[in-house]
Order: structure tokens, then sequence, then C-alpha cells
């Protein structure tokens, strides 16, 4: 089907990352018995240095405040750099034992737009900035179909450290770092959220309906007198799910996100 209108942006977009059209899987090889595959060594060099230093690190004990930020300075942080300054170094959860980079978030508040996504994956554990893979593109090329730059807004993830294989994080490891995320919140102050996916969803607002039946319908965190929430699909699932549904009801959210920004009299 052809797209025409506000669409044309989105098919350019998955043309440009390359997920129009079919992937064939590759065929798979067989070993022959008499030679068996060696191991291939797949990590990258920062991923090998760090599983160095991991294996020959002590753990940290609670009683580390560096390891184990306490409340006050979570509380106590007057900017978004005293917070990354005083939490980069955390270790409270599994997570942070496995992960090569912090990935704290980056933007600013000047549109007001807030996005929270899951975690980072392994382009930004590799580069310490979150969504700066694939997804990412596509965040950024979205944000552009709605007049906006990826440096007017701001973009975090429930939870700083990669999870292993990218899975979802479990409830533990979003709550602990859930403060944290508050916090920016508060520093930030802004007018609109847009949730990616249904991790942030439930664990920022405890809304466990499934995001493809909630998304699109607006919530309300309770956190500096009310913040409206706008709940959509995260950019990842977009590309493995490339239909016109999708595309549709991605551009209608992030559009009502973008009306509301542009309202003044809307609080």
């Amino acid at each position: 089907m052809t797209m025409i209108g506000p669409f044309h942006p989105w098919r350019d977009t998955l043309h440009d990352l390359g997920v129009i059209g079919l992937i064939p899987t590759p065929a798979r090889r067989e070993v022959p018995p008499e030679k068996p595959a060696r191991p291939i060594l797949t990590q990258s060099a920062p991923e090998v240095a760090h599983e160095k230093i991991r294996m020959s690190s002590p753990p940290p004990g609670p009683a580390d405040p560096a390891a184990f930020p306490p409340p006050e300075r979570v509380a106590g942080a007057a900017t978004l750099a005293d917070l990354e300054a005083g939490i980069q170094g955390c270790l409270a959860c599994p997570l942070g034992a496995g992960r090569i980079r912090f990935v704290f978030g980056e933007g600013s508040g000047a549109s007001g737009l807030m996005f929270i996504g899951e975690g980072p994956g392994r382009d930004e554990d590799l580069k310490g900035r979150p969504f700066v893979g694939k997804a990412g593109e596509l965040l950024d090329k979205m944000l552009a179909a709605i007049g906006l730059e990826r440096g007017q807004v701001y973009i975090a993830n429930i939870v700083k450290c990669r999870p292993p294989d990218n899975r979802t994080p479990t409830g533990p490891e979003a709550q602990r770092c859930l403060p944290y995320v508050k916090r920016q919140i508060e520093l930030l102050r802004p007018r609109v959220i847009v949730t990616l996916g249904a991790t942030p969803l439930r664990e920022l607002l405890g809304v466990q309906t499934g995001i493809t039946r909630i998304r699109g319908q607006w919530q309300r965190l309770e956190l500096l007198g009310g913040i409206p929430v706008m709940p959509t699909f995260h950019p990842a699932y977009v590309l493995r799910q490339y239909t016109q549904d999708v595309r549709r009801a991605v551009w209608s959210d992030l559009v009502a996100a973008k009306k509301w920004l542009d309202d003044p009299g809307r609080t």
C-alpha cells in the first residue's frame, strides 16, 4: 500500500534503516564431525577488557557509598550533572557488575518533552549514550517528523545498565534504578513524558496493561503535581513490526504529545 501525507517520513526512515522487505534467514552450515567448529570470540575489545576487570575485582559491600548511592545523595542532587556524578558508580543491582558503561541519559529540557525507554542495548553500553543503535536512529527521525531535534528533548531509560542479552529488566532491577529516573524528572520538570514500550509504563506508573492496548491513551505521573504521559511503542518494536498500523499508531501518539506541548494552556 502506498503511504501518503505524513507517513512518507516513516517509509523513508525504515527504508534508510534497511528494514523494508523480508530478510532471508541465512542457511545453516553443517560442521563435519571430524572437524568440530572452534569457538569464535565475538566480544569487542572494550567488552573483553571489562570482563577481565570484572572477574578480578572483589564485589563492593553495601557500605560503599559509590556502589550503593544513599537516598540522600540522590535527593540532594541539585543538577543533572550532580546526579550523574553521584550515581554513575552504582552496583546496587546485578546489572551494574556486567556493564561496560553507565548510561545516564542525555539531551535538554528545551522542548519540555522527555522520552523514557527500557534499558541500554549493546551499542548504548559501549558508547554510554541512550538510543544510539538502529532504534535510536529511528527515534531521531521520528522526532524530525514532528519538527524536533534530538538535542531539544531529554532521553533516558528506566535502568542505566544493560541487561544481559538485552532482556527485559526484572522488577527489582527496575525499582533499584527508579529513584534515579524520578530525580531526573524532578530536575528536568518536563511538560510531557513519552514512554517507549511496556517497561517504563509499568515500572514508573504501575500500569500493568499491555502496551498494545494502552498506547495512545493519556496517563498521568503523580510527580511535581502531575505530568501527562503518552505511552507508545518502542522504536525497536517498530523496526520488528513494520506495518502500517504500527506506524500510524506511533505517528498519532507523537503528534498528540507535540500538540500538548504547543498548547500553552495545557497543564
